[in-house]
Order: structure tokens, then C-alpha cells, then sequence
């Protein structure tokens, strides 16, 4: 592929997101384009609410594939990630053998009908007919962390009772961390990587537009301007692009055609997600508003 075929590419990748309402900026249509053309994840660290997950969700639909997705936690093990097995069926299993007078075998119970597949198991079964999630990596502990490795270079897990799966290709995968806590340098050199930050003002318009066309173009340029006042102040939660959004939404939904103090007010709510921001932006509304 020449640099020029690269260039084109990437052009050719943003123009096909905007076809899918995502407004995407240059760096992040070019890791995205390099992930898909090396075939590595990519791993995606920005601020809450900057698009990251929805970036899964639109590649999904713009290749057509079925969006695998792991919701990360504390305390998320390989029996939530990967697969369990139905012991209530297995029960039921022997039980009925009991009744008709015969022993179970271990292959018999331990087989695939009794076999729950969880998302990664799923995906390395699916393939490249597959978008998989990894959301929110940074919320897991660092055993399930190393745990990933060996999916994420070889594309394989393991089984004890069944033995190794192996993809028969490999599926899109897309991580994303919030940096609650720093992941670990062995799961970073396995991904390419990239920083989804707050949108510059004029893109983040472009962005509510192509999801709310039906709010006017000034009442959008009000509310973008209005959020970025209250991300330069010191609040516990920064509202992120969905929270713009939604404030743009509630607007409408009430039928306020201008963002003024009274319906800033009435509406705080659907961009301000905490209560001592509350309170504080509440006081603070024409610092908001100016």
C-alpha cells in the first residue's frame, strides 16, 4: 500500500463514519484505518462520553458485522468473560441417567449442549463476522488484564474440560478505558493506540447536528458553547459529547428554541450528572451561559 492509498484510505474511512452519523477527526480515522488494515486491536483511552464505545457500535454497522460486546467490572472473571457451565441442566442430566439406570461420563457432561459461551468465547467462535467490545478494561483487576494477553496475540482461550479454541479468524477488536487506573504495558504493546479527547467546538457541533438534525443550528452552536464553559470548570464530572447531546435533546423535547438561564435551568440536568455540580452550576449559570 503506497502513502497515497493509505491517505486515501483514511479519507475514504471518515467519509463512510459521517455515513453513519460519526463525526470522526483525522488521528482517530487513521488508528482506526491502521487496526483494520494490520488487523490489531485498538485500544481507545479518552474521557467519559467522547464516543469511544459508540466507535464499536458504528463499525459494527458499517462492516455489517455482529458487535460482541464485554462490559468490564471489578471482579470480572473468566467465568463471566469466556464461558460457564450449565449446572442446572447438568444436574437434571444426571439425574435423569440416575433414573434410567446409567452412569454419566465426564465427555458427556462437560460437552458443548452444556456449554454457556460469554463474549469472548463468542467472538473467537464468530470471528471476522464480529465487532468485540472490550469496554471499560480499566474497571477489571489486573489478573483478568493479564488474562487478555493471550486472547489478544494469539486469539485463542483456553478450556479446561474442552482444551483450546483457536479463532479461524481474527474479529475487530476495539478496548476502551476511561484511565480510572494505568493498564499495563503489556496489554498497551499488543494494541495500537489512540486518545479520544474533547472535541474542538466546531466539530462538536457537527456532531449534534448529524445526531439531532431537527434542533436549529443556533440553539446547537448554544449548547456547545455552554458545555465547553462547564468543562473549563472545576467540577467532579466533565460532561462528554453524549452529555451535549442530550442536553441539545431535553431543549428541544421542552420546546426552548434559545438556551437562556431559565431553560438552562430547567434542563442542568441532562448534563450535569452530579449533585454538588449541580449546586455549584446552578449558582454559577450565567458564568455558563456568558
Amino acid at each position: 500500500m503506497t502513502e497515497a492509498e493509505g491517505a486515501g484510505g483514511v479519507r475514504d474511512l471518515i467519509t463512510q463514519l459521517r455515513a453513519e452519523d460519526y463525526i470522526a477527526d483525522r488521528g482517530l480515522a487513521t488508528s482506526l484505518f491502521l487496526a483494520l488494515q494490520l488487523g490489531k486491536p485498538l485500544l481507545l483511552e479518552g474521557e467519559v462520553g467522547v464516543g469511544k464505545t459508540e466507535l464499536a457500535r458504528t463499525v459494527a454497522r458499517m462492516t455489517g458485522r455482529q458487535l460482541i460486546r464485554l462490559q468490564c467490572y471489578e471482579g470480572i472473571d473468566i467465568h463471566h468473560a469466556v464461558y460457564e457451565w450449565d449446572y442446572a441442566r447438568q444436574m437434571l442430566y444426571v439425574r435423569s441417567l440416575g433414573d434410567a439406570g446409567t452412569q454419566s461420563h465426564e465427555d458427556d457432561l462437560f460437552g458443548e449442549r452444556f456449554l454457556i459461551e460469554r463474549p469472548l468465547l463468542q467472538a473467537v467462535r464468530a470471528g471476522d463476522s464480529c465487532v468485540l467490545l472490550i469496554d471499560e478494561i480499566d474497571r477489571a483487576d489486573d489478573e483478568f488484564e493479564a488474562f487478555l494477553l493471550e486472547l489478544l496475540s494469539d486469539f485463542q482461550v483456553t478450556i479446561p474440560e474442552v482444551g483450546t479454541v483457536e479463532a479461524e479468524s481474527r474479529p475487530i477488536v476495539i478496548l476502551t478505558s476511561n484511565r480510572t487506573r494505568e493498564l499495563h504495558d503489556a496489554l498497551k504493546r499488543r494494541c495500537l493506540y489512540t486518545w479520544i479527547g474533547f472535541p474542538e467546538p466546531d466539530r462538536e457541533i457537527d456532531i449534534v447536528r448529524s445526531r439531532l438534525p431537527g434542533v436549529s443550528e443556533n440553539l446547537t452552536a448554544q449548547v456547545v458553547a455552554a458545555v465547553n464553559h462547564l468543562r473549563e470548570m472545576d467540577l467532579e464530572k466533565l460532561p462528554g459529547v453524549a452529555e451535549t447531546i442530550d442536553w441539545a435533546q431535553g431543549l428541544n423535547a421542552v420546546g426552548a428554541t434559545h438556551l437562556d438561564e431559565q431553560s438552562a435551568l430547567e434542563t442542568l440536568g441532562t448534563v450535569v450528572k452530579d449533585r454538588d455540580d449541580l449546586e455549584y452550576t446552578t449558582r454559577s449559570i450565567q458564568d455558563v451561559l456568558s
